[in-house]
């Protein structure tokens, strides 16, 4: 079994590598841009600024070219599970920082935390996946 889901991950990251530099370009942007806004308004924040490259790039684009192509749902879902690990690791590591009484926090509850960060981020995937795609299209499309 785990040799069928090596195979089937094989195939899932064997891609262009242009499209690789484009998931690269677009979630360093989003992760630096997404940190940098989550200080701004103290909701949340890395512990150091190189966690971008380490979670997003690192962490989120393998994740996201293995669930590309499925449906929305599916990618949402599944990228749930790999936010949930994320999230909960990154605060109880402490290297992620949640500003105290923050906008999520009044929302929903401290004690939800978390998890609102995981439901939010989970929406990468599929979001980014459409886009990747869209921009890849555009700049590469055959003629």
């Amino acid at each position: 079994m785990i040799q069928r889901f090596v195979t089937w991950a094989k195939t899932k990251l064997n891609v262009d590598k242009r499209l690789i530099v484009i998931y690269c370009i677009v979630y360093f942007g989003w992760g630096i841009l997404m940190n940098w806004f989550g200080t701004e308004v103290e909701i949340a924040k890395f512990t150091y600024w190189w966690q971008v490259i380490t979670c997003y790039l690192l962490y989120m684009v393998p994740i996201s070219l293995l669930l590309r192509n499925l449906p929305f749902h599916t990618q949402y879902a599944y990228g749930l599970v790999a936010m949930s690990f994320l999230e909960f690791g990154g605060y109880a590591l402490q290297t992620s920082y949640a500003f105290p009484d923050n906008l999520m926090d009044q929302f929903f509850g401290e004690r939800n935390f978390a998890l609102g960060m995981a439901l939010f981020f989970a929406l990468y995937f599929p979001i980014g996946n459409w886009g990747v795609q869209k921009i890849y299209e555009l700049i590469f499309r055959k003629v």
